[in-house]
């Protein structure tokens, strides 16, 4: 027997950081995400291949469902015991699916480059809770971690806001669909952020606190009320002039794109791996120019 999943990835358009805290983010699920296909097999393992956008494979590995009981840890394979790591946590919250004699054979497929940083991770932890029939924010806060606006994209198929209320997660599907839309596009840095690092600067810089949270959350409702790619823009700055006090780092566009003819926001982890840009002019000859080839548009990218 064969069961398919599949999963949406994620940009996170507001409330980065504070979202940890409790404010009210603003996600788009992407049009590109990551499938998950699992066939029954009769010995005791589970082979595992995850194919990149290329089609090319980036994992493969093979282990016994005792491993994975067990949680057992490999030396040379931290993909592999990441993955141990969160059918692990699977296993804890249902038994049944491994408690049969025979094994899987398991095959992802991602829709966009993995470098990209559009929920690599976030995809496969939605799609294994659904084939374990379970609560995919618990698995994330059992395995991985995290704020959890990346599953609630993952499970969502439009704009959506998402809130932390006493730790429980809170999703609602918004309507996103401005008149100006064919005027913002994301444009992929090609870097990596470490998120670790940004947060305890965040915390460090009281941006934990009540007024900073729902500071963010005001922002995020106003944002959603903007009426003019003029408003628009003007909430996305303040945004980011907040959160450049909170992290004690310049905004982005004051830092490397300082002559751009528009407004462009860092989106998730602050120098991370797509920014989102805000024109009335085509900007894809000034990024290539900048060394940032790859540009979407609006509807290229997301799924409303």
């Amino acid at each position: 027997m064969t069961q398919q999943y599949y999963s949406n990835g994620k940009l996170l358009i507001t409330g980065e950081y504070a979202v940890l805290d409790g404010a009210m983010a603003f996600a788009l699920p992407t049009r590109m995400g990551q499938d998950l296909i699992v066939a029954s097999i009769s010995t005791p393992h589970i082979t595992w291949k995850s194919f990149d956008a290329d089609h090319s494979i980036w994992f493969e590995g093979t282990f016994t469902i005792e491993d994975v009981i067990q949680s057992h840890q490999f030396n040379d394979d931290a993909v592999k015991n990441t993955l141990i790591e969160i059918l692990h946590a699977a296993h804890i919250m249902n038994p049944v699916v491994l408690s049969n004699s025979g094994g899987y054979d398991v095959t992802t497929h991602l829709t966009f480059p993995r470098q990209w940083g559009l929920g690599t991770s976030s995809t496969v932890i939605n799609n294994i809770a659904s084939w374990f029939a379970i609560d995919p924010f618990t698995l994330l806060k059992n395995s991985f971690g995290g704020s959890g606006y990346d599953i609630a994209c993952a499970k969502t198929d439009g704009p959506l806001c998402y809130q932390l209320n006493s730790g429980h997660p809170e999703v609602e599907k918004v309507i996103f669909d401005p008149p100006f839309k064919n005027h913002i596009y994301f444009v992929y840095l090609n870097k990596k952020q470490n998120t670790k690092t940004a947060v305890q600067a965040y915390r460090k810089n009281n941006g934990s606190s009540t007024t900073n949270t729902e500071a963010i959350t005001a922002l995020t409702q106003q944002l959603l009320r903007a009426t003019s790619i003029t408003a628009f823009a003007a909430i996305l700055e303040q945004h980011e002039v907040l959160l450049s006090s909170l992290l004690g780092i310049p905004t982005i566009q004051s830092e490397h794109f300082a002559d751009f003819n528009g407004t462009i926001k860092s989106l998730g982890a602050w120098g991370g791996d797509f920014i989102m840009a805000v024109t009335t002019t085509d900007p894809t000859a000034y990024f290539k120019t900048k060394g940032y080839p790859t540009l979407l548009s609006f509807e290229e990218m997301i799924l409303l």
